[in-house]
């Protein structure tokens, strides 16, 4: 009889029955439509929002403020490398002034040695710095060879320097002329 559709036992288009042992069942999770009516909706917590709001927003303003200390600190060090290249261009174009200097010395000491010490200290506190090169090894990266005396079979030393070498920054900014004996 349970069965009979005319009895109301079971329903014959598949549909809700009203008798409770036929909704027990399904088990507890079996809701009606009343039953998600009557369901209040929660509405988000305005607090938890604004936590959520503000953790972004405190990331967005950190990441800013890396690209900021890294844009400065990168225009800092593009502003040395300027400096530092202009410096370097002053330098080289004062060589041919520090070689008359020397020369001058060299005729004149007497007379031109207090300004040929300024000019020298000025531009070594700027990083210039001369390269003593008679008696060392001869090393074709600090070195313009332009003379040649035999020697005795050994490894080719710097006899002589004819013109003054400099380095820049630990760079070499113009090689010395020197006397090859080897």
């Amino acid at each position: 009889m349970a069965d009979d559709p005319t009895t109301g036992g079971g329903s014959p288009n598949g549909g809700e029955s009203s008798d409770p042992a036929d909704r027990a069942d399904l088990g507890d999770e079996a809701l009606t439509v009343d039953d998600i009516l009557d369901v209040p909706m929660a509405a988000p917590d305005p607090i938890d929002q604004a936590n959520a709001e503000r953790d972004e927003y405190k990331l967005v303003a950190q990441r800013i403020q890396a690209e900021f200390e890294n844009y400065r600190k990168r225009t800092a060090q593009m502003e040395n490398d300027a400096v530092g290249r202009a410096t370097g261009k002053l330098v080289s174009e004062l060589l041919p002034v520090l070689d008359a200097c020397e020369q001058a010395l060299v005729h004149h000491p007497v007379e031109t040695e207090s300004l040929v010490n300024a000019l020298f200290g000025a531009v070594k506190k700027m990083g210039l710095e001369a390269m003593e090169c008679e008696g060392g090894p001869f090393d074709p990266v600090e070195h313009e060879a332009v003379m040649h005396e035999p020697g005795d079979g050994s490894a080719p030393i710097v006899s002589q320097c004819l013109r003054t070498g400099y380095r820049w920054a630990g760079k070499v900014l113009r090689p010395a002329m020197v006397k090859v004996q080897g």
